[in-house]
């Protein structure tokens, strides 16, 4: 029986395309990524053909939220 192993990458995808998205701090959290390595990630994503959105924080002093709205697949 074969599993496949979850990379830090799909776990940040997955982040990504929950409803919610995910902050920088959260990605950090999730891979242990230092912020610039997780910055590089999501640039890596867009050159991948991924659209991600930058939400502006909601409150004083919070951070932004990305989110993917649309993938590679979308593109037609």
């Amino acid at each position: 029986m074969s599993k496949h192993k979850q990379t830090k990458i799909g776990t940040v995808q997955a982040m990504l395309k929950r409803p919610s998205g995910a902050s920088l701090d959260a990605i950090c959290a999730a891979t242990g990524w230092q912020p610039h390595s997780a910055r590089a990630a999501l640039s890596g994503l867009r050159k991948a053909g991924f659209t991600i959105d930058r939400e502006a924080a909601r409150k004083e002093g919070g951070d932004p939220v990305y989110r993917i709205t649309t993938g590679p697949e979308d593109a037609a």
